[in-house]
């Protein structure tokens, strides 16, 4: 295994691929390098002598600045650089893109749940959902009757753990609770016996729908939608409580905007307009178990790739992101993209840096010019508010490499591959057109995963260097490790290890193969993911504005 990396032939600094200690003798290309402090690995140090506000490259880009004069061999910490990125502008060019192989997939499909609207889905769920905070508790009450009555609920292994606590407490035996040692966590998914033919009933909390800005509640609706429509999803239950800003008539609204002819089932019960919370909930109940009759009817078929559409998110990200995970992901995306498929690229705080590469590679002046709108009307807002893209990384990401924004930027836009860019999609807009999607997100882990599942990916990629559990109510995630320390230490939420870029025993293309035979697995059914398992359906709208 080498121990360090130059990413890009430009770059004056180089990423340690394991620890390396003070007063190592490197030689590269033709010239020692004295480390000058121990460097960790995961973070880089300066190739060349250089004076202060004298730029810092990697990944072929501006990803900062001296703060002092530095010389060679020493690292790079948030003490001595700072963040700078290159500026970007109009689309100025075009790059003619070199499709990878796809041969092998030509004829291959995956088995998927057909819509009506042409969507084809990985999973077949049910949604309940509250337009409003205030009926939270009443879709949690639906969620324990249907979870425990159809066999959904997961299992209760912690309270399992309780229940011999409390015995051994009864007998006396206070030493036995000091030794007790519980049991490892099998596979929690369970398929229903009664409905064979449905993944599960899914329910999204959230604070939303009153009590903040009318634009909020515009959004949620509008987020929502996209659920209802999405290809995961058979049929919804929608509980308003009826004064609320997030008014039933807009969410109809906005299923009608993504398509006209909209027909799944969608059972709508307003609490104030009800006899009693008994009666709207026992309706409520007994209309969805006669949709799930129905919906138990529809059956896996054969679907091309074609279909495919999957989500490119990282969280918890770390200095090897960049250069194992990442790129690999934006393989699968390539390989997928040539099979006419879709991919979406997210989290625009996180493409800081990388605009003008991204924007050359927009197929319309129409698209590049749409992306750049979004982008400085992000950044102004950020800015309005006393903070900037600047302020992204995490002290996560800072501790493990990742020490300014566009450092952070450079590595998370591999996830996007080199395929060029068919459309822009605003917050809660649906993808409608194949290949590779740019969709505005914050950087936050769970309201992007959230958004770009609202906007159509009906499998979501999730690299991860420190370990993140994310998961969603109706995408399957696949978490991907950028290293094996991760993988093998958090083994119950990986369900790939990439780590092997990084020790040689995979190429970055090796890699994207694996991950795209993984999705096929996964699409179909055979494979279901962590975050699937451990019930991890996170859901979280963005209030626009507040976050990064």
């Amino acid at each position: 295994m080498n121990t360090y990396l130059q990413i890009h032939p430009n770059d004056n600094v180089l990423v340690a691929l394991q620890d390396i200690p003070a007063g190592t003798n490197i030689s590269f290309n033709g010239h020692d390098i004295q480390l000058q402090q121990n460097i960790s690995a995961k973070h880089k140090f300066l190739i060349n002598d250089i004076n202060s506000n004298e730029p810092i490259t990697m990944y072929g880009v501006l990803v900062g600045k001296s703060t002092r004069s530095l010389k060679k061999g020493e690292i790079i910490t948030i003490e001595n650089i700072v963040h700078d990125a290159n500026a970007f502008h109009e689309k100025d060019s075009s790059t003619a893109w070199e499709a990878p192989d796809v041969n092998k997939w030509k004829n291959a499909t995956f088995m998927g749940y057909h819509r009506e609207d042409g969507q084809v889905g990985t999973r077949n769920y049910w949604l309940v959902i509250p337009l409003v905070f205030c009926e939270n508790r009443n879709v949690n009450v639906i969620k324990t009757a249907f979870e425990k009555g159809l066999g959904f609920a997961p299992a209760e292994v912690y309270n399992e753990q309780v229940q011999d606590l409390v015995s051994l407490y009864k007998s006396g035996n206070i030493d036995a609770i000091k030794q007790y040692e519980a049991g490892n966590i099998t596979e929690t998914t369970k398929r229903n016996v009664i409905f064979p033919n449905i993944d599960g009933i899914k329910f999204l909390t959230h604070e939303g729908g009153c009590g903040g800005t009318r634009q909020d509640s515009d959004a949620l609706c509008a987020l929502l939608a996209g659920y209802i429509h999405h290809s995961n999803v058979a049929g919804a239950t929608i509980l308003s409580l009826g004064c609320q800003h997030a008014q039933v008539s807009i969410l109809q609204e906005s299923l009608k905007k993504l398509n006209p002819q909209f027909n799944k089932p969608v059972l709508v019960y307003e609490q104030q307009k009800s006899a009693s919370e008994f009666a709207m909930l026992s309706a409520a109940i007994k209309d969805t178990f006669l949709a799930l009759i129905e919906v138990n009817k529809q059956t896996r078929q054969p679907s091309p790739l074609s279909k495919l559409v999957i989500g490119l998110e990282c969280g918890g990200s770390d200095g090897f992101s960049g250069i194992s995970a990442n790129p690999a992901v934006g393989h699968t995306s390539d390989l997928l993209v040539a099979l006419g498929g879709t991919s979406i690229l997210s989290e625009f705080p996180e493409l800081c840096g990388v605009e003008q590469e991204l924007i050359n590679r927009c197929v319309t002046q129409d698209t590049s010019d749409k992306f750049i709108r979004i982008m400085r009307a992000y950044e102004n807002q950020a800015q309005s508010v006393g903070s900037g893209f600047y302020m992204n990384p995490s002290p996560g990401n800072i501790k493990d490499g990742l020490i300014t924004d566009a450092i952070k930027s450079a590595g998370a836009a591999k996830k996007g591959g080199t395929s060029p860019v068919t459309d822009v999609l605003d917050y809660t807009e649906y993808v409608t057109k194949p290949g590779l999607n740019l969709l505005c997100t914050p950087g936050n882990d769970v309201e992007s995963t959230s958004a770009e599942v609202g906007s159509g990916a009906n499998v979501v990629l999730f690299t991860t260097g420190l370990g993140t559990p994310t998961g969603n109510p109706i995408a399957p995630v696949v978490k991907l490790a950028t290293n094996t320390k991760l993988a093998t230490r958090m083994k119950d939420i990986i369900d790939i290890n990439t780590g092997t870029i990084i020790s040689g025993e995979h190429s970055i293309a090796e890699m994207g193969e694996q991950i795209l035979e993984y999705v096929i697995k996964t699409a179909s059914g055979e494979v279901h993911t962590k975050a699937e398992q451990l019930n991890q359906d996170d859901f979280i709208p963005w209030k626009r504005g507040v976050s990064l």
